[in-house]
């Protein structure tokens, strides 16, 4: 079973963790969130989420989703990545966390692949009265 860890700004990653039990029925045991605030120092930060990693790597790696490149989570996240072992994802919405839990008993390039296309494909740009925004080209 593939890890997952939300390392994000603030209560984010609670909420969409909270959110994405709600839409599973369930609370997923290889689900973990670390919240970093701004008067948190990234040092002692990363090794907490150092610890996290090794809590949840049961030997088919651990996926890291991560709210936006450049901030703190991010640049902690990266430090994380093992090619292989720890990959990570940044831009995390709930659609990208819900396939990558669904999704979390296949291998890891798997687990990445569909919360990266999971995340892409919930984004839509909704038009009045259900009008497919595609049909609009």
């Amino acid at each position: 079973m593939v890890g997952v860890l939300i390392i994000s700004h603030g209560n984010l990653g609670h909420s969409l963790a909270d959110c994405a039990r709600h839409v599973l029925g369930r609370v997923p045991d290889n689900l973990a969130v670390m919240a970093v605030e701004k008067h948190e120092d990234p040092e002692q930060k990363f090794h907490e989420a150092s610890a996290l990693v090794a809590k949840l790597q049961q030997g088919d790696g651990v996926l890291l989703l991560t709210d936006m490149v450049g901030g703190t989570p991010a640049n902690i996240t990266w430090r994380l990545v093992e090619a292989g072992k720890v990959e990570a994802v940044a831009g995390i919405n709930l659609p990208m966390l819900v396939r990558a839990l669904c999704y979390s008993s296949q291998p890891l390039e798997v687990v990445v692949g569909k919360a990266i296309t999971g995340g892409l494909e919930g984004v839509y740009y909704m038009l009045p009265e259900g009008k497919d925004a595609k049909a609009t080209d």
